[in-house]
């Protein structure tokens, strides 16, 4: 797989320094939470498919950290920096021992073919 992320030569050495702090209390933070969690969701308030993820796994009496960054309206740029960091263009973002898997719909085929019980346990 080739994921194409602006090479850091290809940035003037002036404003390295601002892309990379970008933000980056929040992702240390989203790292911390994955860190320490076995499954975390990060997600949006009003979004029906950040609900979605939650109550599959509140159906599956899954254990999991959520974390949320504003509303559709609310926190747009926060939200952009995850979408920079993983290349995942939606939320939500739902991460099983530190890999990202994809958002609600990718978990609950995950959990539909019992795939879920084995990342999680791994």
């Amino acid at each position: 797989m080739t994921r194409y992320i602006l090479d850091e030569t290809n940035i003037h050495e002036a404003i390295r320094g601002k892309i990379s702090d970008n933000n980056k209390s929040l992702v240390e933070e989203a790292q911390r939470a994955i860190e320490q969690n076995a499954v975390v969701v990060i997600g949006m308030a009003q979004n029906p498919h950040c609900k979605k993820a939650c109550k599959v796994l509140d159906k599956a009496n899954a254990s999991y950290h959520y974390l949320e960054y504003g509303s559709y309206l609310k926190d747009w740029r926060k939200r952009n920096t995850f979408k920079m960091w993983t290349g995942w263009p939606t939320f939500p973002m739902v991460f099983i021992k530190g890999q990202l898997i994809g958002g609600a719909s990718e978990l609950q085929s995950l959990i539909k073919s019992k795939e879920y019980d084995q990342l999680v346990t791994a």
